[in-house]
């Protein structure tokens, strides 16, 4: 008895404590990203975003000049009890009390800092990147050198509208055909319909990008290229045979009993599809929600390919995309740019998050 309960709570400490580690390791880029979108840009390029917890760093205490000592940067030199070359000085060298002395510039010109190790905690924090993100505010950047830096703002809402209006029909109209023709396959009898249904999940091994240069090809000749109407579609496509077949495994464990009396009291297919297949059908449903919402919002080469670079139809991945390219090193607009992305994926996946997991084990247990 003792030895199954130890075996049973190793058992539980090796799954729990698995979990916990791999969520961690997943939260922590997380937690540096958001916490890394509040801090300044010259943080942000000067030190890491844990800086932000109780820790310890060299701060300058004195500041003495190697002209009025009459040092010799060619020899090894004694400054405050350090003792090193200009190279060893340059690196910092310790001092017998613990400070460290550092050479700070060139043999020429520059500086000696006289440094002592404290606790320090870096919460400078402001909302300048947020503001500069979504209502496109310029903001002047003063360096430790002097020099003041005007930077342009990004204004994201447009971005932001454009991608809800990719998401949204991209989501709702795989889902409204894969519901038709899950409900097909699953109860209703035509010829050619095991068929039919193998080439549906056969297309889940091909590769979207094989099917890219054709379809833009078509586009060209019908005069969607850029347009909205065009990725609604190529999404639509791209996405209708996993929603089939995460559709049909949930349709066809629909109680036969439900179904029949239905007919017997005379309902159509189409009556049965609204009235009872839809409803009962709303975990699976939300399931391939999630999926295609999330899919289609953390999107760029089909955006890329379909919408082109017209500044009017950008998204917010091609936002951000361009950032990077024109931008590289504000990082504090990267950060910001990239949360905002976040925000409405997590607000879909957590409303309709009670229904994933049975729409995931929809037709993996029967009784």
């Amino acid at each position: 008895m003792a030895s199954g309960r130890r075996q049973k709570w190793i058992g539980w400490l090796l799954v729990n404590g698995t979990l916990f580690i791999l969520v961690l390791l997943w939260t922590i880029p997380t937690a540096g990203l958001f916490i890394s979108s509040w801090r300044t840009r010259i943080d942000i390029q000067t030190s890491g975003w844990w800086t932000v917890f109780p820790h310890r760093e060299w701060t300058t205490v004195a500041v003495l000049d190697p002209k009025e000592l009459g040092l010799d940067s060619t020899a090894v030199m004694n400054i405050e009890g350090a003792t090193g070359t200009f190279e060893e000085l340059r690196a910092g060298v310790e001092t017998p009390n613990g400070d460290r002395v550092q050479w700070v510039g060139n043999r020429r010109i520059g500086r000696i800092e006289v440094q002592s190790e404290e606790w320090a905690v870096n919460w400078d924090f402001t909302t300048n990147n947020y503001k500069q993100v979504l209502m496109g505010k310029e903001f002047e950047y003063e360096s430790p050198d002097g020099t003041v830096e005007v930077i342009p703002g990004d204004n994201f809402w447009g971005a932001i509208l454009n991608s809800i209006a990719v998401a949204i029909p991209s989501t709702v109209i795989p889902i409204l055909i894969a519901a038709f023709a899950a409900y097909g396959f699953a109860w209703m009898k035509f010829t050619g319909r095991r068929l039919l249904f193998i080439m549906v999940v056969a297309l889940l091994v091909v590769p979207l990008q094989i099917a890219l240069v054709p379809i833009l090809r078509d586009y060209s000749k019908l005069d969607l290229n850029g347009t909205f109407l065009a990725i609604w579609l190529a999404h639509t496509g791209f996405g209708l045979p996993l929603a089939v077949y995460l559709l049909f495994n949930y349709i066809r464990t629909l109680p036969r009993e439900i179904l029949e009396s239905a007919f017997i009291d005379g309902a159509s297919h189409f009556t049965v599809f609204v009235r009872l297949i839809l409803p009962l059908s709303l975990p699976a449903l939300a399931s391939f929600a999630i999926f295609q919402f999330l899919w289609v919002w953390n999107d760029y080469l089909v955006a890329l390919i379909f919408l082109g670079g017209n500044p009017e139809t950008e998204v917010l991945t091609m936002r951000l995309a361009n950032i990077v390219g024109s931008r590289g090193n504000d990082w504090h607009l990267l950060t910001a740019g990239a949360f905002v992305t976040m925000v409405l994926p997590l607000v879909v996946f957590f409303s309709l998050q009670r229904y994933f997991v049975r729409g995931l084990l929809a037709g993996s247990v029967k009784g």
